[in-house]
Order: structure tokens, then sequence, then C-alpha cells
């Protein structure tokens, strides 16, 4: 069997079994590296040197973490929070409330990727002190995950800008032009538009259909009460400096880019305004730190996941695969790519990853066949980001769960990646295929 699949089947199954991620990752490496003739010794060596390319990205959600927790400290999450529940204390049209909760939170989501580059980091902040509002609702949990999912995922996919400018220009125009395919970087968002329109179709269905129903949940009876009675007015001093921090964040991060630079220049305006004591800071610090470790850690053994795979060639021998089973056949050779980077993505747990994998053999492979520019921009871009959401460990998945099982009553695998897998990866898959083939 393929060393690739393999290693995805056994890191999925675990998860599934209720086996910690960063446990499932690390045996899912060994199986793979076993499987791809790499021997137990080079694959704990490859699986060793990989955790290195997750550093960044650990010490970016640190920071972003710090930055977070030194937003919080300004006492907006908790008010934004306190607004909700007068306004659920006020209204008995339930069912509007909670569209409206969804509304909210999805703007949020759209904001952490570019407004206010937090990315998931403002989900702890924000999500547990809405748990009490969302049981008091009976609102189903899965459909918020699926909610805060789409709007991490489909804004990078889609809009330009911040974690979007990364992903579509940087990573996605920079691999296809690097491969040979000469094309205009401003085209990206339109060749991922049907792909998004899939993702916003198992939106709909996610929250209108499959997770419409009341879900009940452990709540305080005097929770909403208490919460209610305990709001504070917002400082309007404390708001400027939050907002200047914030504007100040996104600019050293569009600028040196870097979310580890840019949190951390927010981090200390925050300091420097009175939002944060000075002599508080370590301790505001370390607390974002830890609020964003278990997600940094994931991050890290999955780049050590992924250098397993790319150790064993396997990656490549996929891909031939594909190639020599369409035949020539366009249609058939966009499904398989698009699968295939579902398999990948799903392992390596991050699209921003995947691009360069299957670029350099994709790009070729599309030319070959006929594709357009455009479609193959779709594919690759696509395929790139199947996977991210439904992946045990994507951040796209991690951050929803960090946020909705404060109380233990949201499980990651069943409640989180099982839902975001369903709703967005097939209408992704069948939307992105027609992308390629009218575009």
């Amino acid at each position: 069997m393929n060393a690739v699949i393999l290693a995805v089947a056994i890191m999925l199954t675990l998860s599934v079994l209720r086996v910690n991620v960063v446990l499932a990752l690390f045996l899912g490496a060994i199986g793979g590296g076993l499987a791809g003739g790499l021997g137990f010794d080079a694959t704990l060596t490859a699986f060793t040197e990989g955790l290195g390319g997750g550093a960044s990205i650990a010490i970016s959600y640190g920071m972003l973490g710090a930055f977070a927790m030194a937003i919080s400290a300004s006492g907006i999450p908790q008010w934004l929070a306190d607004r909700i529940i007068q306004r659920v204390a006020q209204t008995r049209k339930t069912a509007g409330i909670r569209v409206s909760i969804l509304g909210s939170i999805l703007l949020m989501a759209f904001a952490s990727q570019n407004v206010v580059p937090v990315h998931i980091a403002f989900i702890p902040i924000l999500i547990p002190p809405l748990l009490g509002v969302f049981s008091s609702l009976q609102l189903d949990r899965r459909a918020v995950a699926s909610t805060l999912s789409f709007g991490l995922i489909a804004t990078y996919l889609l809009v330009p800008i911040g974690f979007g400018n990364i992903y579509l220009t940087q990573i996605l125009a920079g691999n296809l032009n690097d491969n040979g395919l000469n094309i205009d970087p401003d085209l990206m968002p339109s060749a991922m538009a049907l792909p998004v329109l899939g993702m916003f179709i198992g939106l709909l269905v996610a929250v209108f259909w499959t997770y419409r129903k009341p879900r009940h949940y452990h709540i305080e009876e005097d929770a909403l009460e208490t919460a209610e009675e305990n709001q504070q007015p917002m400082e309007p001093k404390a708001v400027l400096i939050t907002l200047a921090s914030i504007a100040a964040a996104l600019g050293v991060q569009l600028f040196t880019d870097s979310m580890a630079m840019g949190a951390a220049t927010g981090f200390m305006m925050m300091i420097l305004g009175g939002i944060v004591n000075w002599r508080e800071a370590d301790d505001v610090f370390a607390r974002g730190v830890r609020m964003m470790a278990l997600c940094g850690f994931i991050m890290i053994s999955a780049s050590g996941f992924a250098e397993v795979l790319r150790a064993t060639g396997d990656i490549p021998a996929l891909v031939a695969m594909v190639e020599e089973l369409v035949f020539g056949s366009k249609p058939l050779a966009a499904f398989l790519m698009l699968v295939v980077g579902l398999l990948i993505t799903m392992g390596i747990g991050s699209s921003f990853s995947t691009i360069p994998i299957i670029a350099t053999l994709y790009v070729p492979l599309a030319l070959a066949l006929g594709f357009s520019p455009l479609a193959t921009a779709a594919i690759v871009g696509a395929s790139g980001a199947l996977g991210d959401a439904g992946s045990p460990a994507s951040d796209s998945t991690i951050g929803p769960t960090a946020g909705l099982d404060v109380d233990g009553q949201h499980d990651h695998i069943r409640d989180t990646v099982i839902p975001t897998f369903m709703h967005y990866n097939i209408p992704m898959i069948l939307f992105a295929w027609i992308a390629a083939m009218i575009l």
C-alpha cells in the first residue's frame, strides 16, 4: 500500500478512536515510514527533523495567544459576550437570536484572518463566555464549529488580504508560476470562487438543516442571570488603545509578513497604553502562550508527520498513480487530483504546507492534459485547501474545539472534525471539479 495512504489512514483511525491527536500523528508517521521503506531509525530521524518546520508556526501561535489575552484584558471580548447575553435575556425569538449569534461569530472569524489578525487565538477568548448562552438556547455546538471553520478557511481562500494574501498570492500563485504556469496572482480569487461557493452551501446545510434541531447541554441554573448582573461598562480609552493596537498589529504583519512580529507589536502597544499593567505583563503573556500551546504542539507534530511523508517518496508515486489511471481523461484527472489533495492535506493538517508539495506534481500534469491556467489554479488551490476542514491536526478544527470544549461537552473528532469534513470537503470537491471543467 502507498505509504501516504497508510499513514493518513492510521492517523485518522486512531483519532476517531479517541487517541490523542499528537500520538496519532506520531504513530501514523511511524507506520507510513515503515511502509515507505525508511526503516524505524530513518523514520524517527525524518520525524525529528520535520519538527523544526512547525516551530515558526508554534511561535506565531504563542504570540497570537498573548496578544489575544491582552485584548481580553481590555474587557472588550467580555463586553461583547455580555451584550449578547443581554439580548438573549430580552428576547423570546430564539430562532432569530441563534442566527444572529452564528452570524456574529462568522464575522469575527472573517475578521480574525485580516482585520484583527489573531487567527484562531480569538476563539478560546470569546467563545467560552458564550457557552452558557449556547446551552440556554439549546444551540447545537456542531453548528458553531462549522461556522467557525468556514469563516477561518473561506476567508483565506477568497480574500487576498492578511492570511489570504499569504495563501493566494505568495503560496498558490508563487508555486504555480515557479512550476511553469504563467498566471496573474490577481486571478486567484476568481479561481477559488466556485470551491468557496461549495463550502458556503455546506455551511447553509449545516446551520439550517443538519444541526438545526435543539441539542441539550448541562448548564448551571443561574449562569445567565449571574453574567447579566455582572455586566461592566466599556471604557472609551480601552477601546481606542485596543483598536490602535489591532491596527498596528495588522500593519506590521502586512509590512514584515510575520504574524509573530505583528502580534508582538500589538502586545507591546497594549502594555504601553496601560491596558496590560507592566507588572502583570509576564503573567498575561504566559497565559496566552499556554492557551495556544496545544495548538502549536499539534502543528509541530504535523510538520514531523509531513516530513516523513515527503521522505518516503510516495507522494510523487501517488500522483503518478493518478496519471496512470486517468487515461487522458480530464474529468477523471481533476477528480483524482482533488481526492489525492484531500488525503495529503488531511495528513499534514495545513493547506499552506500542502501547496508547495502538490504544485510541483500537479502543474505539469494539468498542462499536459490541457487544463487552462485558471482551471489549474482552481485544482491546485482547492486540492491544498481540501482537508483543512476535517483534519484532526488542522488549526481550523483545533481552534473551534479549544473554545467549545472548555466545559467538556464538545468532542474534537465527533463534534468538529466529522461535521466539518462532511459539510465542506464533499461540496468543495464537487464545485472545484466543476471549476476545473468550465474555467
